[in-house]
């Protein structure tokens, strides 16, 4: 669709509002409930009176966690007798209102409800995945995506979302690295923070925020082989030092909500895992928001083998402290007769509902429980837009330059070829539950808008894992008449997300042939992949003369690739992830470990190198791979550009400080191209010697700085010795003093560094 009729259609929406197309309805009035009646007292006075009311089925009832099911006699009756407490997945604001009325105005206590749904990465107008907003290296993309995000599913009475998912992601073979930030601890949880703040604004009772749900406490993103549900191993020393410091961010940082997670740690599935839900997340971070249940999650410590039956799971869940049963339906059916015989105490059911309440006094439910329909469905605003393209503009990554982009609109024939190409429900990518396609523009549209007349349009294959041999030759007759070739390859949306784990992470089907064949032609190739994972690209990469990385884009993905293409937009996205070389990498990171064996990569000897007959320790006996070396196609932190930078000698405030210190880090950074351009320019320190073995590096800031051509600016950075703690030997977080490298640069591979010591 051409983006002016997007955007027409969006201003069009709007004033719709106000001519009979959205409901005119005002929302009904609330009763003067007991609940209401609280109002200018303080949030826990408020709880504490409610709960004194409430008899154990209302009570448990304000525990459980239904999915939608419309408006009917049997729902509605069960609201009116305080048995729900959540309602999942209704998203017409009328249906909203109405479920609604039966909580506030005909149960006995008048306890709204509230209203969820997994809204990741938009509600209608689609962001880029979040995999791909970490990519921007930018937190005000998260920001504001979840801003508009919330403003809009509000507007249908949305008030609680399951997002940020901050499980760090070393696997690509996990489908659900598609909804992370990345694979490092300090990146993720700058950005989950942000998410925080963006669906949850300053006050969360206006009713155009949501509650902030940060997710799958924890450790989800370790599952073995990649595979999604499967067990983790994680020692005390990862969980503290890479786990879990992007939940105490979110919890830090006022997120109302936590989800826990599927898998299990050392055995203990964290729906039971009290060490984490009480001791870790309560006890030692002081958090008092409410946890859920992820869907089914306490059911599925049966199969794990940790519960023996449904009572068993309930009394797990509720004694680990799990607050929301999300369509257990263990509690609902359970949690009376464990209170009844002892083994759940009415202080313990307390607590959980406590939790509950204290959600829906924060949201302001009790003050304004309807959706007001007179400004209902807000969506796809060209506000709204505008922020998705430049979203998806920042999260692309220029992995490749041969000098052929930009491509100029100066009268040469652009063929525009690939399965992604036209692609409008896949380039939006995964957890796009309410997304309609018809407002997604595709890159094919925006370069015909471009480029008119000039472009050939021939998609080769149409999806891609389409092995069409007569599709290919389609294309390659087709780039005969053209002067350069844009091959839309990639994933589509089904292919990543959870449950949708991969042991082959290259291009499907035959897109890596197609490719292969379009470059035969000897006319100039620019590939652009739209994925929802890191892939094992590195043959087609260096096949073709450019390539454009895009995580799933979303709704304005068009524009914004067209706009990167030809130049409109200098590229300045940067990996979130390492990207391998193949799979058999995996897992792959660049915060690992040294070994007592580091690899040499001057005297590596590579599989095809190898003689006949060769002695056993003829390559080393080194870490690495000999058929991959130990170094990943792209490391972590890369992205080119169409400027280009350097990077003068990191100076230092001083060259050591004591363990509760910091010191300022400058480093001249300048702009030696001549275009304008934003370089993402990054920290990172490695601790020399620990009382546990220390990451080779491990990132401790990042800045994105805009210069103009020719500018040199001074970036500075203020690290305190706080963030080089890591679990100790005496199974404790604490600051070692030592001596550590240094280094400013553009990714986690390059750069000089410079050293400096923590004294006691």
């Amino acid at each position: 669709m051409n983006i002016n009729k997007i955007i027409a259609l969006a201003v069009t929406s709007l004033l719709a509002v106000g001519a009979g197309a959205a409901p005119k309805k005002k929302a009904p009035k609330v009763r003067k409930s007991i609940a209401s009646a609280t109002v200018g007292l303080p949030v826990e006075q408020r709880v504490d009176s409610l709960i004194k009311l409430m008899t154990l089925d209302e009570k448990i009832g304000q525990l459980v966690q239904y999915t939608g099911t419309g408006y009917n006699p049997d729902r509605a009756g069960a609201i009116k007798a305080g048995k729900v407490g959540s309602l999942l997945n209704e998203i017409d604001p009328e249906t909203v209102n109405k479920l609604q009325y039966e909580a506030v105005e005909n149960s006995r206590l008048g306890i709204p409800l509230v209203f969820a749904r997994d809204v990741i990465h938009g509600f209608k107008t689609i962001f880029p995945i979040p995999l791909g907003q970490a990519a921007s290296w930018n937190p005000d993309v998260v920001r504001e995506g979840s801003r508009v995000s919330a403003d809009e599913a509000s507007s249908a009475g949305i008030r609680w979302t399951f997002s940020p998912m901050v499980d760090i992601a070393r696997d690509a073979r996990w489908g659900r690295i598609a909804e992370g930030y990345g694979e490092d601890p300090y990146l993720t949880s700058v950005m989950g923070v942000a998410a925080v703040e963006g669906y949850q604004g300053d006050d969360l009772t206006r009713t155009n925020t949501m509650a902030a749900c940060v997710k799958h406490f924890a450790g989800y993103g370790f599952a073995e082989g990649g595979r999604d549900y499967n067990t983790t191993w994680i020692n005390d020393g990862l969980l503290y030092d890479v786990v879990l410091p992007p939940f105490k961010a979110g919890a830090d940082a006022g997120a109302a909500t936590f989800m826990c997670s599927f898998n299990d740690i050392d055995g203990i599935p964290s729906s039971g895992n009290r060490r984490l839900l009480r001791d870790i997340l309560r006890d030692q971070w002081g958090w008092d928001g409410l946890m859920v249940s992820d869907w089914g999650s306490m059911n599925q410590m049966i199969p794990h083998g940790f519960a023996k039956d449904a009572k068993d799971a309930a009394l797990l869940g509720a004694l680990a402290g799990v607050d929301m049963d999300m369509e257990n339906h263990l509690y609902d059916n359970e949690l009376k007769a464990l209170v009844e015989s002892g083994q759940v105490t009415m202080e313990d059911i307390d607590a959980m509902v406590r939790n509950v309440l204290r959600l829906k006094f924060r949201l302001g439910l009790f003050e304004n429980p309807y959706v007001d329909l007179k400004t209902a469905n807000r969506f796809y605003t060209p506000a709204n837009l505008d922020a998705a393209r430049r979203a998806a503009e920042e999260s692309a990554i220029l992995l490749k330059n041969n000098g052929i982009l930009p491509v100029a609109a100066d009268g040469r024939k652009i063929l525009v070829t690939g399965p992604m190409a036209d692609a409008q429900h896949d380039q939006n990518g995964t957890w796009c539950f309410d997304m309609e396609k018809a407002h997604t523009v595709t890159p094919l549209t925006s370069l015909r808008e471009i480029f008119g007349n000039n472009v050939i349009y021939e998609p080769g294959l149409t999806f891609s894992r389409d092995t069409s041999a007569e599709g290919i030759s389609r294309a390659v007759a087709a780039a005969e008449k053209a002067d350069v070739i844009i091959c839309f390859v990639g994933e589509e949306a089904v292919l990543s997300g959870e449950a949708h784990s991969r042991a082959d992470i290259s291009l499907p089907g035959a897109q890596s042939d197609m490719l292969r064949q379009l470059k035969a032609t000897g006319k100039p190739v620019v590939t652009v992949v739209m994925t929802g994972r890191p892939m094992t690209i590195a043959d087609e990469v260096a096949l073709t003369d450019a390539t454009l990385y895009n995580f799933h884009p979303g709704t304005m993905g068009g524009p914004a690739i067209a706009n990167l293409l030809t130049g409109k937009v200098n590229p300045s996205g940067k990996l979130p992830v390492s990207m391998a070389k193949m799979v058999g990498q995996m897992p792959l990171y660049y915060a690992r470990k040294a070994t007592g064996r580091p690899h040499n990569e001057a005297n590596e000897v590579l599989i095809n190198d190898i003689p006949l007959e060769a002695a056993q320790t003829s390559t080393g006996c080194d870490s690495y791979y000999i058929d991959a070396g130990d170094r990943p196609a792209f490391p972590f932190g890369f992205g080119l550009s169409y400027t280009n930078f350097s990077y003068g000698s990191p100076t230092l405030s001083s060259d050591r400080m004591t363990a509760d210190g910091s010191i300022t880090v400058t480093c001249p950074v300048t702009n030696t191209g001549k275009r304008e351009g934003a370089e993402v320019v990054q920290l990172y320190v490695r601790d020399l010697v620990g009382s546990r073995a220390r990451p080779v590096r491990e990132l401790k800031g990042f800045e994105k700085a805009t210069l103009a051509p020719g500018e040199t600016r001074d970036v500075t950075f203020t690290l305190p010795a706080s963030a080089l703690a890591f679990y100790t030997i005496n199974n404790r977080t604490e600051v070692e003093p030592g001596d550590f490298n240094l280094w400013v640069s553009p990714d986690a591979a390059s750069g000089t560094p410079v050293t400096f010591s923590v004294t006691e």
